[in-house]
């Protein structure tokens, strides 16, 4: 039985030129097109973005801005869903501390009960671990932005709150009727506001006037420890006491101690006045600077000396 013969597969000279030039030309392109393909892919290592421009931008940014502004220019007030980006949700996104988690009709029915304006006031002057105005100031957020961003929380819960009347430059905006009666000194304030305007615009006088008060708390200097107060110094304590403290110090709220409880005031007592005084000023655990206010140093220490007095 004979074997086949075998044949050569090329067997003409193009056949053998074409296979040469095509074991060069087959690899070739093969590296082109992974170099190309390598170079339109780029892959990072661990780490390696920190030399990017924006990593650099941001390690070699200034620690403090200037924010120039038109004192002459019309504010843009932020909306409630900015305010409340920027300051509630801290709490409530996650309903800490008992704030009504956002959303969470359950949570806010009971209080959306109780109105707008209630619910405008404990915003501005605090309520249990809330401290007022969300722990800003005046500066930060007006009345009115704090008012849309209670009516945004409220809306998106199952409120049909409107916003809050925007103020008309040169003229006090309006403040939930419920601020009149926060302070003794706002309600005197108040009530001479009143009688001198008219009939018609009493209330929204009686308010502005309050929360002006409540904005200049008599600025006396604290006494020092173990001297007896003066009625100016004792008053702004009070109030201070009363518009800001109070929120944490009244339930005993986040380990706060107690108003009037000697037995929660007794190891603090221990410390120097001076100690004490600089926990009320640059916050110590929970309780943050000044309770969160924007209030002078000699009104915190009065509220201070009017707290210990209470616990003696």
């Amino acid at each position: 039985m004979s074997e086949a013969p075998h044949g050569a597969p090329i067997k003409t000279p193009g056949q053998l030129i074409a296979a040469v030039i095509a074991g060069f030309a087959v690899p070739i392109i093969i590296i082109i097109l992974l170099a190309y393909y390598v170079d339109n892919s780029t892959r990072t290592g661990a780490g390696t973005d920190s030399l990017s421009d924006a990593a650099v931008d941001a390690r070699t940014a200034p620690f403090a801005q200037v924010d120039i502004r038109d004192a002459n220019a019309p504010r843009v007030y932020k909306t409630g869903e900015e305010v409340y980006k920027a300051v509630c949700s801290a709490c409530h996104a996650s309903g800490a501390a008992g704030a009504p988690k956002f959303t969470n009709t359950g949570d806010w029915a009971p209080r959306i009960a109780e109105g707008f304006d209630t619910l405008w006031h404990n915003a501005l002057m605090g309520k249990g671990a809330m401290p007022a105005r969300g722990g800003t100031s005046p500066d930060d957020y007006s009345d009115y932005e704090i008012g849309r961003a209670v009516a945004y929380m409220a809306n998106n819960a199952g409120a049909k709150f409107d916003d809050p009347p925007k103020p008309v430059p040169g003229q006090a905006a309006a403040a939930p009727a419920g601020a009149s009666g926060a302070t003794a000194a706002g309600a005197d304030a108040a009530s001479g506001a009143t009688a001198a305007a008219g009939a018609s615009d009493a209330a929204g006088a009686q308010a502005a006037a309050a929360m002006a008060a409540m904005a200049n708390v008599p600025q006396a200097a604290a006494p020092a420890s173990g001297a007896t107060q003066s009625a100016d110094a004792s008053q702004a304590g009070k109030a201070l006491y009363q518009q800001v403290c109070q929120a944490c110090h009244a339930a005993g709220v986040l380990n706060a101690p107690k108003f009037g409880d000697k037995e929660a005031w007794a190891p603090r007592l221990k410390d120097p006045i001076d100690t004490i005084y600089n926990y009320a000023l640059h916050g110590k655990g929970a309780m943050p600077p000044k309770g969160g206010s924007n209030a002078s140093d000699a009104d915190v220490k009065a509220a201070v000396d009017y707290m210990i007095s209470a616990a003696k």
